[in-house]
C-alpha cells in the first residue's frame, strides 16, 4: 500500500488552497500528519454493530455476583452449568458463543467491561448517533472513523479513487453507507451486499446546469462515477483473493458477509475498515423462551454472532492474515439489570464490548460489574469505561495515529486503553504522563460551539488567545502566571462566524500555535 500523502495541518504560512468545506479554506503543508509505520497503513479494522442494545448481562457473565443476578433476573439467567467458564476470570459466555468462547482460550478473543458514556441517553437513535459520531456534547455530522479518513484526505471526493488508493476507505456490507464513516462533505464508505456482483450504475443526469442546482447535479454525479469505480475494483480484489476455511454456515448472512471481506482482504483490498450489522437485539420481550432461558432470540443472536466470528477468525489465520485485522462489536447501550414481566430487558446503560485478533493487548479489562440484591426500578450497569477512549485507543494502537491527532478528532480529554499493542513492533506508543512544554492541543477540530485547549507550562507567565486568519485578535482565553503541570480551558466559540482561526501560546518556554477549524454543518 502506498504512503499515506503529506496534508496541511497548519492554517497560515502556506501557499495556496486545496479545498474549501462550507466557505471554511483548507490549506496544506509539507508535514505528515500521521506518523505511521507501513505496517500500520496495512491494518484492517472490522466493525460490527449489535443494533437495539445487547444484553451484556446475558452475553458476559460475572460469576461472583451470579447470586444476585438470579434475583434480578428470575426467569431470564442462565443456569450456571449452562455456562462456558472463561478460564480463572469469573467470567462466563452465554451457552451460544461456543466459537468466540474458543477464541478466547485462544487468545484470539478479548473484552473491555462496563463501555458506555456519561449520563448515558437509553433512546435509540440518540444512542446510537453518540456511538457513530462518538460525540457527547454535540449532534456532530461527522463520524469518528470520518474525521480518521478526512484529516489524511481533506479534498474527498474529489479525485478520488486514484492511483494510490484505488479501492473505497470503508465497506459497509448491506445497503446503506455507515455513519461512523461521515466526513465533512461526503461518507468515506461505500455500501455492498455482496461485492463479487458489481453492477454498474451508469447513468446520471447529463444536461449541462450552473449555480446551486448545478452543483448538486454535479456532486450526484461524481458519486455514481465514483461508485461504479469502486465497484469494479472490488470485484476484481474478491475475484483475486480466496477463502480457505470450512466453518462458515451458508445459513448465516453475518458469516458470508465475514467470508467476502476475507476475501477481498486476502486479494489485496486496500480498504481500512469493513462495517456490518447484526439486527434484532432490542429484547423487551421474548428474550428467552418461557422456562428454558438458554433459549429464544437473544442466544439465536449470540450463536449468530459468535459462529460467525469464528469462522472468519479461523479463515483469516489460514490465509496468514492474522496479524492485520482487528474486530470489535459495539451497541448503542446495555440493557437494565432486573428483568420485565416479559421475559425480557429494557434499555439500559453499560455493556461488554468484544474485540478479536491476534494483537491484542489484554483480555479482560475492567471489573465485573457489582450486581445489587436489591431490584432497583431501571437500574443499568454503570460505565467504567468510556467507548470514546475506547475508539481513540483503536486508532492509536492499530493505526498508529498520534495521541496529539487522535485527541483533537474527540471533544473530551482521551484516555487511552492499550487494546492491541501486541503486534505494534517499531508503531511508537506515547508517554501519556508526560509533560510536553513544546505541546498546544485544540480538540474537537473542527469545532461548532465550543472546544478545550490543553497545554503544559513551566513555572512561568502564558498569554492564550485567539486569532482571525489576518491576525486579529478575537479572544484572550487566559493571561496570567501557571505552575509547571498540565493545563486545560474551554473556549466558547458559539459567536465566532464559520472559518480558520489561529490559537497562539507565548510563554518564556516556548510560543506555539495551532489552527482551530469552526465550522456548523
Amino acid at each position: 500500500m502506498k504512503r499515506r500523502n503529506f496534508i496541511k495541518k497548519s492554517a497560515l504560512g502556506a501557499a495556496g488552497v486545496s479545498i474549501a468545506v462550507n466557505g471554511i479554506p483548507m490549506k496544506a503543508v509539507a508535514q505528515d500528519l500521521f506518523k505511521l509505520s507501513r505496517s500500520s497503513e496495512d491494518r484492517v479494522l472490522v466493525l460490527i454493530r449489535l443494533n437495539g442494545g445487547n444484553d451484556g448481562l446475558n452475553t458476559l457473565i460475572p460469576l461472583d455476583q451470579f447470586d444476585n443476578l438470579v434475583i434480578q433476573r428470575p426467569n431470564l439467567h442462565i443456569p450456571q452449568n449452562n455456562l462456558i467458564n472463561l478460564n480463572n476470570n469469573n467470567l462466563a459466555l452465554h451457552p451460544s458463543m461456543s466459537g468466540m468462547a474458543s477464541m478466547f482460550q485462544n487468545g484470539k478473543l478479548g473484552v473491555i467491561q462496563n463501555v458506555g458514556y456519561p449520563q448515558q441517553n437509553r433512546s435509540h437513535f440518540r444512542s446510537m448517533d453518540i456511538w457513530t459520531s462518538g460525540n457527547i456534547q454535540n449532534e456532530a455530522s461527522t463520524g469518528w472513523l470520518g474525521r480518521y479518513f478526512q484529516a489524511d484526505h481533506q479534498n474527498y471526493p474529489s479525485n478520488y479513487p486514484n492511483a494510490d488508493y484505488p479501492h473505497p476507505f470503508a465497506l459497509s456490507m448491506g445497503y446503506e453507507v455507515s455513519a461512523t464513516c461521515q466526513g465533512l462533505v461526503s461518507n468515506f464508505s461505500i455500501a455492498s451486499d455482496d461485492p463479487s456482483q458489481h453492477f454498474n450504475i451508469g447513468g446520471g443526469v447529463t444536461a449541462v446546469h450552473t449555480g446551486y442546482y448545478g452543483a448538486h447535479i454535479t456532486h450526484i454525479n461524481n458519486m455514481i462515477m465514483q461508485s461504479d469505480q469502486y465497484g469494479q475494483a472490488l470485484q476484481n480484489v474478491y475475484n483475486a483473493g480466496n477463502s480457505l476455511s470450512t466453518l462458515y454456515d451458508s445459513n448465516n448472512p453475518m458469516a458470508m458477509h465475514l467470508k467476502q471481506i476475507a476475501r477481498l482482504i486476502s486479494g489485496g483490498a486496500q480498504t481500512k475498515v469493513y462495517i456490518l450489522n447484526l439486527n434484532g437485539f432490542d429484547t423487551h420481550d421474548g428474550q428467552v423462551i418461557n422456562g428454558s432461558p438458554t433459549t429464544g432470540a437473544h442466544a439465536n443472536l449470540l450463536k449468530t454472532l459468535s459462529d460467525a466470528i469464528h469462522a472468519f477468525m479461523n479463515d483469516i489465520q489460514l490465509l496468514g492474515l492474522s496479524d492485520r485485522v482487528l474486530g470489535m462489536t459495539f451497541s448503542e447501550f446495555g440493557r437494565q439489570v432486573a428483568a420485565n414481566a416479559s421475559n425480557g430487558t429494557d434499555h439500559g446503560d453499560a455493556a461488554p464490548l468484544f474485540l478479536f485478533g491476534s494483537c491484542l493487548s489484554a483480555q479482560v479489562i475492567g471489573n465485573n460489574p457489582v450486581i445489587s440484591d436489591t431490584i432497583v426500578s431501571q437500574a443499568g450497569v454503570p460505565m467504567q469505561y468510556d467507548f470514546r477512549d475506547v475508539y481513540a485507543s483503536v486508532l492509536h494502537d492499530w493505526f498508529g495515529v498520534s495521541e496529539t491527532d487522535v485527541q483533537e478528532m474527540f471533544e473530551h480529554q482521551v484516555n487511552l486503553i492499550p487494546v492491541a499493542r501486541a503486534c505494534n513492533g517499531n508503531v511508537g506508543i506515547e508517554n501519556y504522563n508526560e509533560i510536553d512544554v513544546h505541546e498546544l492541543l485544540c480538540y474537537p477540530n473542527p469545532a461548532s460551539h465550543s472546544a478545550t485547549i490543553s497545554f503544559a507550562s513551566e513555572n512561568e507567565y502564558v498569554n492564550l488567545a485567539l486569532y482571525s486568519s489576518t491576525g486579529i485578535m478575537m479572544k484572550e482565553v487566559f493571561g496570567g502566571q501557571l505552575n509547571p503541570q498540565k493545563h486545560s480551558f474551554q473556549l466558547d466559540i458559539s459567536d465566532l462566524p464559520n472559518g480558520v482561526y489561529v490559537l497562539s501560546i507565548r510563554k518564556q518556554s516556548g510560543d506555539l500555535s495551532t489552527r482551530l477549524i469552526v465550522s456548523r454543518y
